[in-house]
């Protein structure tokens, strides 16, 4: 073993501080999130700054069932996935059902959201940071956060151990809660 004051020493007290104020943030990100999402609480509120320059708040779609939406044009479940969710919105947006998608990508990478949002059949916006208000960091995707009409927190995605949407999910999840 290498003195502690050789700088092989060093590097590896480094990577492993490094590894461990990482562990520390993911799960402290996780806590935050947790002390704010109850399902049956009030949802925290979410805006999505839309790619064509609206703003659209969770909390002005109270009688909408609201299903938020974290992805990146580069993530593969999250590609598989959104054509599901516009699909299953355009089945039942008479039903009252919004998709707010909230994508991680970098500014530099907006011609590839715009090309993906223009596929889809509910609105885009970039996050523009990996924070989400109460819902905490977003190191997972996708994930996806469904409120109820009374604006209570229905689905928590921290919360599911695959949290990708699938058509059986769908009809399972968020179906009920249409028929509120």
């Amino acid at each position: 073993m290498p003195p502690s004051n050789s700088p092989l020493a060093t590097r590896r007290d480094l990577l492993r501080h490094a590894a461990a104020f990482t562990l520390l943030g993911a799960a402290a990100s996780s806590a935050f999130a947790d002390d704010a999402l109850r399902v049956g609480s009030p949802a925290p509120p979410l805006v999505l700054h839309t790619l064509d320059g609206r703003s659209i708040a969770t909390r002005d779609l109270l009688g909408k069932v609201v299903i938020a939406t974290f992805w990146a044009t580069w993530c593969g479940p999250c590609r598989e996935e959104l054509p599901l969710l516009s699909a299953f919105r355009e089945r039942h947006r008479a039903q009252g059902l919004e998709v707010l998608g909230f994508s991680l990508d970098t500014p530099d990478s907006l011609p590839s959201v715009r090309a993906v949002a223009a596929r889809l059949a509910f609105p885009v916006g970039l996050l523009g940071s990996a924070y989400a208000g109460a819902y905490g960091r977003i190191w997972r995707i996708p994930v996806s956060f469904t409120i109820d009409r009374q604006g209570r927190l229905a689905v928590d995605g921290w919360n599911d151990a695959h949290p990708a949407w699938t058509s059986r999910r769908l009809q399972r999840v968020v179906v009920p809660l249409l028929s509120d």
